[in-house]
């Protein structure tokens, strides 16, 4: 077997795999299908300072290759995770990382502080494609002066792995990234959801409750490996790419194009054992082409 460890600032890795926020639940969910322990690490679904209740339904459409949601950061709020579900996932024998979003610098950091008391949750992954609602709507992370105050502003009070989610939504994402590392991120993620729409043409309205959402699955892997390409030769920090990953080829292309670490999220709705199946076939395409480690071919593009 080739060497699968990696390593995301001082967060230590199993392997390149891990799950996407959103698409696995707290982990807990998938315990049937897969052994959570073998997986580099598990992204929780998004937690914000307050409870939100999300978006009206449907929240969610199939489209070609791909999905929309627009389910809108639904959670209990930090302290419902902090008292209920860290103590059924803290013995969780992998990196259980949490997704935490916000409205503004101050509720995305002091949601990061209350996760930073958590012993075993090593790293947090930063969603900055929020609603600014200081800015009137606008993404955080759409502007390098927005990007960069949520990270500054959580990196004072956050001292574990900080991780950073990048909105591909943007006019140079590379920009965004340069941005993140300077105010102290240890890692960037890419790409979150495209922007997305799909229409009812008999009832003449959207598909979703909002009109737009966010467009995940495999219809979006060209655009996320041309942008972790770009971004993983912007920035010196490790870099974790995802957008459309549904098998271990795909897992290949995203390391040779310079990402550390993968993420996988749409394909969990499709086949709840995907990420095993994505961490054994890295390690069969090693084998066969002759690699020790999956190090020989992170950024080798």
């Amino acid at each position: 077997m080739a060497a699968l460890n990696v390593k995301i600032g001082n967060l230590e890795l199993k392997n390149p795999v891990m799950t996407a926020s959103g698409t696995f639940g707290y982990g807990i969910e998938f315990a049937d299908f897969v052994p959570l322990e073998e997986l580099g690490g598990i992204i929780v679904k998004g937690t914000t300072l307050q409870a939100r209740e999300g978006n009206d339904y449907p929240r969610m459409a199939e489209t070609a290759s791909g999905m929309l949601n627009c389910v809108g950061l639904q959670n209990k709020g930090v302290d419902y995770f902090c008292e209920h579900i860290y103590p059924q996932i803290k013995d969780i024998d992998t990196n259980m990382i949490v997704n935490v979003s916000g409205s503004s610098p101050e509720t995305y950091a002091e949601c990061a502080a209350r996760i930073d008391q958590l012993e075993k949750i090593p790293a947090i992954e930063l969603n900055i494609s929020c609603p600014n609602v200081k800015q009137g709507g606008m993404a955080f992370g759409v502007t390098c002066e927005g990007a960069a105050s949520v990270v500054r502003s959580v990196r004072e009070r956050y001292h574990k792995t900080l991780i950073v989610k990048l909105s591909p939504n943007v006019t140079n994402i590379a920009d965004i990234a340069r941005a993140c590392e300077a105010e102290g991120a240890d890692s960037v993620s890419l790409i979150n959801t495209l922007m997305g729409m799909a229409i009812d043409v008999e009832h003449r309205k959207p598909l979703l409750s909002i009109g737009t959402g966010g467009l995940s699955g495999p219809a979006i892997k060209p655009v996320a490996l041309r942008m972790v390409w770009q971004v993983a030769k912007a920035v010196k920090i490790p870099v974790v790419g995802l957008g459309g990953i549904s098998t271990a080829i795909d897992a290949v292309e995203f390391l040779m194009a310079g990402a550390t670490a993968i993420e996988i999220g749409t394909a969990n709705f499709l086949d709840p054992t995907v990420t095993i199946k994505v961490r054994d076939g890295l390690n069969d395409w090693l084998d066969r082409h002759g690699c020790n480690s999956v190090h020989e071919i992170i950024g080798c593009l």
